[in-house]
């Protein structure tokens, strides 16, 4: 079966956007701010097999739990396009996206001593609404267009990534400057705005071509 990179850096492209490890990496930090470095090395390999669990879920059945619900993949594109288009504007005025960050009050007072890897940063910080639906999209589109590998490829040079970033958060942590984070943060919010609007354009297109029908 052939590989079209093309669509596998499509797929990276928008998990790393919408994921933005570097980003999260002030967050990391602060969650674990007082943990030692094996206490870290431990909540980043939870949060890894976390998020790595949620993606694979998110893509192979995410499709059909929608069908449970009598939710087309076509609505469901419009929704999760218009999810990620509100993240991506949040990105973009350099603002944490409110359906990816937990409010105060559900993190409690326990700082780090409560379990973070599970509760905020595997849900929702890194597997949020956001991320399970384009992770649904392109699980369908994969499907259709027998791109099952090129997804597979986009999706495990991401978590290959994610993983490194993780584990290496202390120390990039003490390199990575607040503007590299904020420009990040801003280029990445323009590459997902484009993917939205490519999201809601392909759902449109379905939906006005049923209707004519």
């Amino acid at each position: 079966m052939a590989i079209d990179f093309s669509f596998s850096v499509k797929v990276f492209s928008a998990l790393f956007a919408i994921m933005n490890p570097i980003a999260n990496i002030p967050v990391f930090l602060s969650l674990t701010e007082g943990v030692s470095d094996t206490g870290k090395r431990k909540i980043a390999a939870v949060t890894f097999v976390g998020t790595t669990i949620g993606c694979l879920i998110s893509v192979t059945a995410g499709e059909a739990i929608l069908r449970v619900f009598g939710v087309t993949i076509a609505d469901f594109r419009l929704a999760g396009g218009l999810l990620v288009l509100l993240i991506a504007l949040d990105m973009l005025h350099g603002s944490s996206s409110a359906q990816h960050t937990p409010r105060q009050s559900e993190l409690g007072d326990n700082g780090a001593d409560q379990d973070v890897a599970v509760f905020p940063l595997t849900m929702p910080l890194l597997v949020g609404p956001g991320t399970i639906a384009t992770l649904i999209v392109f699980g369908h589109t994969a499907t259709e267009e027998g791109k099952e590998v090129s997804l597979a490829l986009g999706l495990a040079v991401f978590l290959v990534l994610l993983a490194i970033t993780l584990f290496s958060a202390p120390r990039i942590g003490r390199v990575l400057s607040p503007k590299v984070t904020a420009i990040t943060k801003r280029l990445m919010g323009m590459i997902l705005a484009a993917i939205a609007v490519e999201m809601m354009t392909a759902s449109l297109s379905a939906l006005f071509k049923g209707l004519a029908r």
